[in-house]
């Protein structure tokens, strides 16, 4: 099970670049329970994910621990969910249903993706840990900044149209 977990049930396997599969499925699988649950249930499922994560990538790396396989994609989808959740918070807050309107989701999986690829600050030092914990907790950083990011590029968006609109 642990296995399944990690490379959340066979997306890890796609290749090229299993990590953005393992992004972009997360996204399509958050849209959903967004959409059909609520905020409230995608930041559960968030919260769920990340200590399932935790837990099946150090059962996973047990016997090789400083290793980050490229097929564990578990972490792309807790880092992915949590640059989600800004979005999902900010319409839920404002009474939205439907699906998330576009172009947050594509904003929070190309930030996403960005501090992944890139590992600013907190998400390499985070990458450098080469532990398990390192393996997702870089993840969750690059998921941070994506939400923080997401909601300054809407902010910048839509703060001129309200004085010049």
């Amino acid at each position: 099970m642990t296995r399944a977990l990690a490379i959340w049930f066979g997306v890890g396997l796609l290749r090229p670049a299993p990590g953005t599969w393992g992004s972009l499925v997360a996204v399509i699988l958050a849209l959903l329970i967004d959409r059909y649950c609520g905020f409230p249930v995608l930041l559960l499922a968030t919260v769920a994910v990340t200590g399932l994560g935790f837990w099946a990538v150090s059962v996973e790396l047990r016997d090789t621990p400083t290793a980050d396989p490229s097929e564990f994609v578990i972490d792309e989808v807790a880092g992915q969910w949590l640059a989600l959740l800004f979005s999902s918070a900010a319409f839920w807050a404002r009474g939205h249903e439907g699906f998330l309107p576009w172009p947050a989701p594509l904003a929070a999986f190309l930030f996403f993706r960005l501090f992944d690829i890139w590992k600013p600050w907190l998400v390499g030092r985070a990458d450098r840990r080469h532990d398990p914990a390192g393996v997702m907790l870089d993840d969750l950083w690059a998921g941070l900044f994506a939400g923080l990011a997401t909601i300054v590029a809407a902010a910048a968006y839509h703060i001129p149209l309200i004085f010049w609109g």
